[in-house]
């Protein structure tokens, strides 16, 4: 058997009066040890959130994108500034000296080349500015359903774990009940048949309870995989569950959701780098200016002086200047923008489907509140009806007017109907959080306690 703390504290306060030495030991383990062996401290719904966000494999996968977005913006960008090379083109030569990767053989040579005017390159850093918007906008949208999936998992285990509880104490009944019923059946009062059905009284009761606590383990898993904590540090704090917000009947929620939806906001924003990148493929067509610019050292062991006096030959060399080019003839790149204009219509329809599907699912969500609500008082009445029969069936039992099997029946109703409204209430707790998802105020919901 553990002992206790305050056990523990006055073993080590005894220990300390025997020898004065040890005192600054029980001291340490006094204020350090024993409350670090206290119970931990709860996992409040907002920590869980803070963690899962840290945690989640989908939000560290948004952020990856995000990052490779917004460098693909930066490399269309950077096109604009040279790009400078140093290095050597060493070799002999035979003859005439002929160039090596297109340049002459140097002991040293530096070039540089950027563009200037390139009207295909202006769109496609157009078409990375907005993709690296969607990226922003599935981010978002990928965070609040990291927050999403906590919230709710975290309400599911605080569910199961307060009709733990419940069913404990039918359980405890149930058993009570069956010694009562054991004892009337020493007595000649009751038949066999009232022992079975005691013991089927118990059997269900142990079997709610394997269920409840079934789900609590899974529930915590699914919270240990979310959060990165491991299963046993997990402990809910159902007081920590900031209070849902009314949410005012608006008819025109849904156009209001489908137009603050980051996931539509995403659909809009690749729409439009599609439109810049296909503009960008036909542009490709148009007269582009680039400026370039090369200095080498030239080696005299490669035949120059050769072919050129040697009061003509010059070691240091650079050219500068710019490079201009007309693409008069190119049926390949006119195909590739073709079938750019086919991949812009395309992601201009994904923002009408995004658009309906949002508001379906807003328009589902609001009916569903509706309908939970009022399957929640539904349950709730049905509940204090079974509450209050099983009460009067306890007095009637006492009174010898009521039979062991009418008040275990009346036991098992109030048992399920209270299962069914703590069901009730987390189907509503579920709907109203996907509705606060819906029109952007999860996150700050999640943060506000």
């Amino acid at each position: 058997m553990k002992p206790s703390s305050q056990s523990l504290r006055r073993f080590f306060v005894r220990l300390a009066g025997e020898d004065a030495r040890r005192s600054a030991f029980v001291f340490v383990f006094l204020f350090v040890f024993l409350p670090s062996t206290a119970r931990a401290e709860p996992l409040t719904l907002k920590r869980a959130v803070q963690l899962a966000l840290t945690h989640s494999p989908l939000a560290a996968e948004s952020s990856a994108d995000e990052q490779r977005a917004f460098a693909s913006l930066q490399e269309a960008r950077n096109q604009y500034i040279p790009q400078l090379t140093a290095g050597a083109g060493i070799g002999n030569s035979w003859g005439y000296p002929l160039s090596l990767e297109g340049s002459a053989p140097s002991l040293f040579n530096v070039s540089a080349q950027s563009a200037v005017y390139n009207p295909a390159l202006q769109e496609f850093a157009r078409a990375a500015r907005s993709e690296y918007k969607s990226a922003a906008e599935t981010s978002k949208d990928h965070r609040n359903q990291v927050i999403q999936d906590t919230a709710t998992t975290y309400l599911e285990l605080v569910k199961w774990e307060q009709l733990i509880d419940h069913l404990r104490e039918q359980l405890d009944d149930a058993l009570k009940m069956q010694q009562v019923v054991e004892q009337r059946i020493q007595e000649g009062v009751d038949s066999e048949q009232t022992r079975t059905q005691a013991k089927l009284a118990v059997a269900r009761a142990h079997l709610r309870m394997t269920q409840a606590q079934g789900a609590v383990d899974v529930l915590r898993g699914m919270l240990s995989q979310l959060t990165g904590q491991p299963v046993a540090a997990i402990q809910t704090d159902p007081d920590s569950i900031p209070a849902l917000p009314e949410i005012a009947a608006d008819p025109d929620l849904e156009a209001k959701a489908a137009a603050s939806s980051p996931a539509v906001l995403s659909a809009q924003e690749h729409a439009i780098a599609q439109e810049f990148r296909a503009k960008g493929e036909h542009r490709a067509l148009w007269p582009t200016l680039d400026f370039a610019t090369q200095y080498a050292v030239l080696a005299k062991f490669n035949n120059w002086t050769q072919f050129f006096p040697s009061k003509a030959f010059e070691r240091n060399n650079a050219t500068i200047g710019v490079v201009i080019r007309f693409p008069f003839l190119n049926f390949s790149q006119k195909a590739h923008a073709q079938a750019a204009d086919a991949d812009a219509i395309r992601a201009q329809k994904e923002v009408e489907v995004a658009k309906n599907q949002v508001s379906q699912e807003t328009l589902k969500l609001q009916r569903a509140v509706e309908q939970l609500t009022a399957a929640q008082e539904v349950s709730e009445l049905e509940y204090e009806i079974a509450k209050s029969d099983a009460d009067s069936i306890n007095i009637k039992m006492n009174a010898g007017t009521a039979s062991v099997h009418d008040a275990a029946n009346a036991r098992t109703e109030m048992t399920e109907k209270y299962a069914a409204l703590q069901d009730s209430n987390f189907q509503l707790l579920r709907a109203r959080i996907g509705l606060l998802r819906a029109t952007g105020e999860l996150e700050s919901w999640a943060e506000s306690k």
